[in-house]
């Protein structure tokens, strides 16, 4: 058997950033400290923090007053700012920059006048604040259909943005829709999908040609793994997303020759050892790694942590 590992996958700049900052934030100020959601969406590394100490909260009201709160990596609307200013915390801001960047082109463009469409899934953490920037003057489109049934003039101005870690694929198909009925909507000046995500996927589409399974590490709320894993799909493999080498099942590499092995942004590399170790215990595989991109690309720790 041999195993493909694609270069570049798991941790990327914004995840970094982020797991240092909380780390940093432990040294600094110590315990209690909490966190505004999962720090990223990564089972291993919530759990890591919680042993720690660390509490990850879904309301301020759970915060002490006075106390020390983190702000995830997917960012937080700005009534959550606010809610927290009103209960004298301390606060420090994780979101990755490419998210931030996402917020500030919202706040941009309604105060241009424009009728915002945010491309992305319900719920995501993401998706919550930037939809918090604008309230009102912003719609979610979370699939191609949705694009006929918004209740916008097609005169209107309309600018598009989108979480960052979707598909390319499916972005671009709903982008598209909206663009047949929108042919004067205002694109972003970069594609909001992070740099990190469009890599992933761009290695999974070349490798997942030449193999007949692959194996994406990464937890089951984390966007990025989850399309990878569907990526891999469309391209023709069988595709199986994994938390750590506990979820493998011996009985997927029947007749399987060739395996790609990736990871989400948000997977610690040791869990793709552990994957690797086991893959070359199990079968005697041989490890070719693939490197699509070189990322060098890092992000400074939020201003009270440095």
């Amino acid at each position: 058997m041999k195993i493909l590992l694609a270069n570049p996958h798991g941790f990327c700049a914004g995840v970094v950033m982020a797991v240092k900052s909380l780390e940093r934030a432990l040294e600094l100020f110590g315990m209690p400290l909490y966190v505004f959601h999962e720090i990223v969406h990564n089972r291993y590394v919530v759990e890591e923090f919680r042993h720690k100490g660390v509490f990850f909260v879904d309301s301020i009201e759970e915060v002490p007053p006075g106390a020390t709160l983190m702000y995830s990596a997917h960012g937080v609307a700005p009534a959550i700012r606010e809610a927290a200013r009103r209960r004298g915390l301390r606060t420090i801001d994780a979101t990755c920059p490419l998210v931030t960047k996402v917020h500030l082109r919202a706040v941009q463009l309604a105060q241009q006048g424009y009728t915002l469409l945010l491309i992305g899934h319900a719920g995501h953490d993401e998706i919550v604040g930037v939809l918090g920037e604008v309230p009102g003057r912003i719609h979610l489109v979370e699939k191609p259909e949705d694009v006929d049934r918004l209740p916008i003039a097609d005169t209107a101005a309309v600018a598009y943005l989108t979480q960052t870690t979707l598909s390319s694929d499916d972005a671009n198909r709903i982008i598209a829709a909206l663009r047949r009925r929108f042919p004067h909507i205002v694109a972003p000046p970069k594609e909001d999908i992070c740099y990190a995500t469009q890599n992933r996927q761009e290695g999974v589409r070349t490798l997942a040609r030449e193999a007949d399974l692959v194996l994406v590490v990464g937890s089951r709320n984390s966007s990025n793994s989850l399309r990878l894993a569907e990526v891999a799909r469309e391209y023709g493999a069988a595709a199986y997303l994994i938390d750590d080498v506990n979820d493998i099942d011996p009985a997927w590499f029947d007749g399987v020759e060739t395996v790609v092995l990736t990871a989400g942004a948000s997977a610690p590399e040791f869990l793709v050892s552990e994957c690797l170790d086991w893959l070359q215990e199990r079968f005697g595989a041989e490890v070719e790694e693939r490197t699509l991109r070189r990322e060098e690309l890092l992000f400074p720790l939020p201003r009270v942590l440095r």
